[in-house]
């Protein structure tokens, strides 16, 4: 049977170039010296803040087990499952989807090594809408900065949002210094990025993605900065949010 791909269309949000050059490096998701690195250094920070908004949403002990168990979350974007799996490990119900197969394929085959039950599609979240599906909670982490039309698919976004639900994000703010730093800085001269891997043109300022969020029904109800410290040569939690940041969104019941 032939391998379903998601294609980019006009009246699809995914952009073919961006799927591509995702899909080039999909083999170096799990490397945390590849790639990905700055993923994998920035992700205790991405996880404990998406941990303790749906915690605090759902009123949950995130000192129990299994602070997650019982809600269903979707990861969109998922790549190679980076936060979809210790999401998943916390005991939710968790089903990551992502417009590029092969990242899908690697994401599927670490999760099976590890014995961990996710959902792994190769679809968009417009096309999970037609199928009526919601979720308790979505992760939206690096995506917006790479879709076609960021109108379209936060429409589809929020109709995924169950009514009383949540949504984690995380981009980029589009300033000079994340242009200095996130762009020539990352991409050019510290290599943390490959050549081309964002277009600053296309990061998002807060303001622009809290109105996008008040069109779609949902109130923006957090936001926080990451940041680089270099003594400790570490990502931390910030309220600067001038480069990357985080924003919670909850949708009225």
């Amino acid at each position: 049977m032939k391998k379903r791909t998601c294609k980019s269309k006009s009246d699809t949000t995914a952009l073919a170039s961006e799927v591509a050059n995702f899909s080039a490096i999909a083999d170096e998701w799990w490397d945390p010296n590849g790639k990905f690195r700055p993923l994998h250094q920035i992700g205790p920070v991405r996880l404990k803040y998406i941990c303790d908004e749906i915690t605090h949403h759902y009123k949950r002990n995130m000192e129990d087990p299994l602070p997650l168990k019982g809600l269903q979350i979707l990861d969109i974007g998922c790549g190679g499952g980076l936060l979809t799996e210790p999401v998943s490990k916390l005991g939710a119900q968790v089903m990551g989807i992502d417009a590029s197969q092969k990242n899908i394929l690697v994401a599927s085959a670490h999760a099976s090594k590890l014995g961990l039950k996710i959902e792994y599609k190769n679809i968009l979240p417009e096309e999970l809408v037609e199928k009526k599906l919601h979720f308790d909670a979505i992760l939206n982490m690096e995506v917006v900065e790479h879709v076609a039309d960021l109108s379209k698919y936060m429409d589809a976004c929020a109709h995924l949002v169950k009514p009383g639900g949540i949504m984690i994000m995380s981009t980029i703010n589009r300033t000079l210094k994340s242009l200095a730093l996130a762009k020539f800085g990352a991409e050019y001269i510290l290599r943390w990025l490959p050549k081309g891997t964002h277009d600053w043109r296309k990061f998002v300022k807060p303001s622009e993605l809290a109105n996008q969020l008040r069109r779609t029904n949902l109130t923006e109800t957090s936001i926080q900065g990451i940041g680089f410290n270099i003594l400790k040569r570490k990502w931390q939690s910030t309220p600067d949010v001038s480069m990357n940041y985080l924003m919670a969104a909850t949708k009225p019941k």
